[in-house]
C-alpha cells in the first residue's frame, strides 16, 4: 500500500504543471490560431497563477467532504478533461475554459499532496517531499521539451501537442482508483485554526510570503529570461538551450533540498544560502557577460520552491494540519506571483533596460529572507492558531490536565466496580474529594 501510495503521488506530481508548461512552448501558434488579441493572451499567461490561488484556497472544504484520495483523483481526471478539451476547440473562449478546468486540477494537487505525505509517511516526509518536487520539476521539464517536436511530428498540429498530455494524466489516474476502492478513507478533524486563526498566524503569513516570492521570482524568469538573453545578442537556439538547462536543473536541486532540510531543526542557513545564490545571479545579469553561468547561479537559487514544499510538512503536526498551511501558504503566495511578471514587463517597457525590473527582484529578494528566517525556524502552525477551546490546545499544560482528571475518574470507577462487584448496583463515576473536605461537608450543621 505504502508503494502504491508513493507511486500515485509521483504520479501526480508529474502532471501538475504540464498544462502550464506545454503551452508556453506554443503559446505563439495557439494565440495566432485562435485568433486572441494581445490582452487575452496576457489573461492566458496569468491564468495559471489566478487558479492555483482560487481553487487552492477551496481545496481544503472540499478535501472534508469527499476525503483526500478522492479528491486527488478527481484533480486528476480535471487535468486530463481540461486537457484533452482544449486541444479539440478553435475558439479562445472554450479554450480559456477549458485551460482553466486544467488548471483546477493541478491546483488540487497542489494542496493535497502535501496533506497526504504528512498523513502516509509522516517519518518519512522529507523523502516523500523530494520524490514529490523531483517528478514535479521532471514533468515541467518534459513538457516544456517535448511539445515542440510532438508538434513537428505532426505536420505543426498544436492541438495533438497538447492533448498528448492528457494521457499522461489518464494513467496518474490508475493507483488513485485502486485506492479509491481498496482502502477506506481517513479524514482528520478539521484544524481548528479555520481561516480567521490562518489569518492571525505569523508563521502563516511567513510562509506564504516565502512561497510568493519564490514564486515571483520563478515566473519572472522563466517569461522573461529568453528575451534578456536575445537582449544581450544570443540567438534564438542559444537562449532556448540556456533556458532548458536552468529548467532542468530544477531536477538535482528537488532530490537534494528536502532531504537537506529535513536534517536541520531550523532552514535559515538554507534560506541564507539561496539568497546568496539569487542575489549574485542578479546581479551577475545585468552585466550582461557570461549570461548563461549567472543563469545556474539563478537556477540554484531556486532550490526556494522544494524548500517552500518541505517546509508545508516541518511547520506542522497533522496533516490537517499541512492542508490547512499548504492551501494558505500556496493561494497568497500565487497571488503575490501573479502581478510579478506583469510588473517586471511594465518596467521593462517604462525604463526601455533592465535595472529597473531587476530593482523588483532584488526587492522580491528582500521579502523572501525576511519571510524566510521567521518561517525557517523550529515551530509548528498549531502553537500559533488561538482559536482552540481552552484545555485543547495541544500544549502540554492543558494535556497534563486532561490526563490527570480522565486518570482520576477511571481509577475512581474502576475502584468502584471493585468494591460493589456482583451486588448489582451499577456506580456512577466520579471525581473523588480529600477526606477530610467529605467529613468537614457531613458535620456542617447548614447541611
Amino acid at each position: 500500500m505504502a508503494w502504491l501510495i508513493a507511486g500515485g503521488i509521483a504520479l501526480a506530481a508529474l502532471n501538475l504543471r504540464t498544462a502550464v508548461s506545454s503551452l508556453g512552448t506554443v503559446l505563439d501558434q495557439v494565440s495566432e490560431g485562435l485568433g486572441m488579441s494581445g490582452a487575452m493572451t496576457g489573461l492566458l499567461t496569468t491564468l495559471p497563477v489566478m487558479s492555483f490561488a482560487l481553487f487552492g484556497a477551496l481545496t481544503p472544504a472540499m478535501s472534508r467532504r469527499v476525503g483526500e484520495h478522492r479528491l486527488l483523483l478527481a484533480g486528476i481526471v480535471l487535468l486530463a478533461v481540461g486537457q484533452a478539451a482544449r486541444s479539440l476547440v478553435d475558439s479562445a473562449v472554450p479554450f480559456m475554459a477549458a485551460s482553466a478546468v486544467a488548471l483546477a486540477g493541478g491546483a488540487v494537487g497542489n494542496v493535497v499532496i502535501p496533506a497526504l505525505i504528512k498523513r502516509h509517511f509522516p517519518r518519512r516526509a522529507g523523502a516523500m517531499t523530494t520524490v514529490y518536487s523531483t517528478a514535479l520539476a521532471a514533468g515541467t521539464m518534459v513538457a516544456a521539451a517535448a511539445t515542440v517536436p510532438v508538434q513537428q511530428a505532426s505536420g505543426g498540429n498544436w492541438h495533438l501537442a497538447l492533448g498528448v498530455w492528457a494521457a499522461l494524466a489518464a494513467v496518474a489516474a490508475i493507483p488513485w482508483l485502486a485506492l479509491w476502492r481498496g482502502e477506506p478513507e481517513r479524514r482528520d478533524t478539521p484544524l481548528r485554526a479555520g481561516a480567521e486563526g490562518l489569518l492571525r498566524s505569523r508563521l502563516a503569513w511567513a510562509v506564504a510570503g516565502y512561497f510568493g516570492s519564490q514564486s515571483l521570482i520563478a515566473y519572472v524568469m522563466f517569461g522573461w529570461l529568453p528575451l534578456l538573453l536575445r537582449d544581450n545578442g544570443y540567438t534564438a537556439a542559444q537562449a532556448g538551450l540556456v533556458l532548458a538547462v536552468f529548467t532542468g536543473l530544477g531536477i538535482p536541486v528537488s532530490m537534494a533540498v528536502p532531504a537537506l532540510a529535513t536534517r536541520l531543526s531550523g532552514q535559515r542557513p538554507l534560506v541564507i544560502a539561496f539568497a546568496v545564490l539569487y542575489a549574485a545571479g542578479f546581479a551577475g545579469l545585468l552585466t550582461g557577460q557570461a549570461l548563461w553561468a549567472w543563469s545556474i547561479l539563478v537556477a540554484l537559487g531556486g532550490g526556494t520552491f522544494p524548500l517552500a514544499l518541505a517546509m508545508l510538512a516541518m511547520r506542522t503536526r497533522t496533516a490537517a494540519g499541512t492542508a490547512a498551511l499548504s492551501a494558505f501558504g500556496q493561494s497568497a503566495g500565487y497571488l503575490i506571483a501573479g502581478a510579478g511578471p506583469i510588473t517586471f514587463g511594465l518596467l521593462h517597457q517604462v525604463s526601455g533596460g533592465w535595472a529597473l525590473p531587476f530593482g523588483l527582484l532584488f526587492a522580491a529578494l528582500a521579502a523572501q529572507v525576511v519571510t524566510g528566517w521567521y518561517a525557517a525556524a523550529d515551530r509548528v502552525l498549531e502553537d500559533e492558531t488561538p482559536s482552540a477551546p481552552a484545555g485543547r490546545r495541544g500544549d502540554h499544560v492543558s494535556r497534563g490536565v486532561r490526563d490527570l482528571v480522565v486518570g482520576r475518574v477511571r481509577r475512581s470507577a474502576g475502584a468502584a466496580r471493585h468494591a460493589r462487584s456482583g451486588d448489582g448496583v451499577t456506580v456512577r463515576p466520579r471525581l473523588t474529594r480529600p477526606a477530610g473536605r467529605r467529613a468537614d461537608r457531613r458535620r456542617s450543621p447548614c447541611r
